[in-house]
């Protein structure tokens, strides 16, 4: 069984992570971090390699993959999901005010109406 993170190097994504790390270690199962979508939260070589070094320090097993199809993170998590089969994705929220979804959109929301599995959606 997998759990799905979608990572972003924000304050959501490090809380985010946190939480499928958790999850993946309370239920033994494997762990896919991905660092997708467009520029802003695609993470360089060197905070993938810390990112890495925390991952095994913690003691799961994972997998670390970053994605860069062109597609929204959002698409990118679910076409993920869908294609890997996993159990949890787990994501990262931050405050938005209506208007402020209602003109940018939400890759959470999204992501929480379009996935076939459970989601967690963990607060920064």
């Amino acid at each position: 069984m997998t759990i799905l993170v979608g990572y972003t190097r924000t304050p959501e994504g490090h809380a985010a992570l946190t939480a499928a790390t958790s999850e993946a270690t309370l239920r033994g199962e494997r762990l896919l971090v991905l660092n997708a979508g467009e520029q802003p939260g695609q993470a360089d070589s060197s905070s993938l390699a810390h990112l890495e070094s925390d991952l095994r320090a913690a003691g799961a097993e994972f997998e670390l993959r970053q994605q860069s199809r062109g597609l929204s993170a959002a698409d990118e998590v679910l076409a993920t999901a869908q294609a890997e089969s996993v159990q949890l994705i787990v994501i990262g929220l931050r405050r938005r005010s209506p208007v402020g979804k209602f003109l940018l959109g939400s890759n959470a929301q999204k992501i929480l109406l379009d996935a076939d599995c459970p989601v967690l959606a963990v607060k920064a």
